[in-house]
């Protein structure tokens, strides 16, 4: 039944893309929003406590033994990225196709933190591929593996800690103290899944390459986590990623990552396909560990 709930909720989000409105993940910020202006202080125990608050209550609810199989699949695809972040990407691919930097500057201004503003056309490419294998992580695999584990109130606790982690997970004075608790819970649920996600980007691309990096540079990215997927994704991919960037008007060196050429608009492409054929990968071993286990 696991397959098939799987299988049912990738279609929906394969089909449907994301919901245009009434997101319950956007319901989430504004909650979150709201604890904050509560429980906001320069401790980390408050920012426990609004983790806690944040999104205990949704996952216990999740839990309840009602209309579980609809729940199942309601929570997988919500929690679910990969349709929304391929239109992201492809409208990034297409502005550059045709020559509209600016218009691709805006566009991948919407998937990454970063200052866009004056990015040449590489440095859109290159935070384009880049935001697509992260996501392919914290959008996708990551949501297959903890529903996987434990069904819609794994798959809703981790979406719900990375969104959380997203909003508070920042090394700023506003953030250094509160945000913690938000940044080391994402951390631990996203530890399995990272390494899983690198490993299925180095099973699809250049095995060699995303192994050779994976154990040289992900050590050297500040996140434990996203280090091991970009570090193999831009192996798998044999494209040259990292290096600097700027964020919030401050230019932050970064190590690089990959090996092999500068990306481009056809790599938003083969990015892309690589999480696609990772998705399918994890679809059929989910059927066949289910038969083999019912033979």
């Amino acid at each position: 039944m696991t397959a098939l709930l799987t299988l049912a909720a990738v279609l929906l989000d394969t089909v449907l893309g994301e919901p245009r409105r009434w997101h319950p993940l956007v319901g989430f910020g504004n909650w979150a929003k709201y604890l904050e202006r509560h429980l906001y202080g320069d401790s980390r125990l408050r920012g426990v406590l609004a983790v806690a608050f944040a999104v205990g209550p949704w996952v216990a609810l999740a839990a309840v033994p009602v209309w579980r199989y609809w729940i199942d699949i309601a929570a997988l695809y919500f929690a679910l990225g990969h349709q929304s972040l391929r239109e992201h990407a492809l409208r990034v691919r297409q502005a550059l196709e045709t020559g509209s930097l600016e218009e691709a500057r805006i566009r991948v201004g919407y998937m990454v933190s970063r200052d866009t503003g004056k990015m040449d056309a590489q440095a859109v490419a290159a935070a384009t591929v880049e935001s697509v294998l992260e996501n392919g992580n914290d959008a996708v695999f990551g949501a297959l593996f903890w529903f996987l584990v434990a069904g819609a109130p794994g798959v809703l606790l981790f979406r719900l800690a990375n969104t959380l982690d997203a909003m508070w997970g920042y090394r700023t004075p506003r953030y250094l103290y509160f945000g913690w608790a938000a940044a080391r819970f994402d951390d631990v649920l996203n530890f399995v899944p990272a390494r899983l996600t690198a490993l299925t980007y180095a099973m699809i691309g250049s095995t060699r390459n995303a192994l050779r990096c994976w154990r040289l540079q992900a050590r050297n990215w500040e996140s434990p986590n996203a280090g091991p997927v970009m570090a193999a994704g831009a192996g798998a991919l044999e494209l040259g990623l990292g290096g600097g960037a700027y964020y919030h008007g401050q230019w932050e060196e970064r190590p690089p990552l990959g090996v092999g050429s500068a990306p481009d608009a056809a790599a938003i492409t083969a990015a892309l396909r690589l999480v696609r054929s990772g998705v399918v990968l994890w679809l059929l071993l989910v059927c066949g560990v289910e038969a083999l286990a019912h033979a």
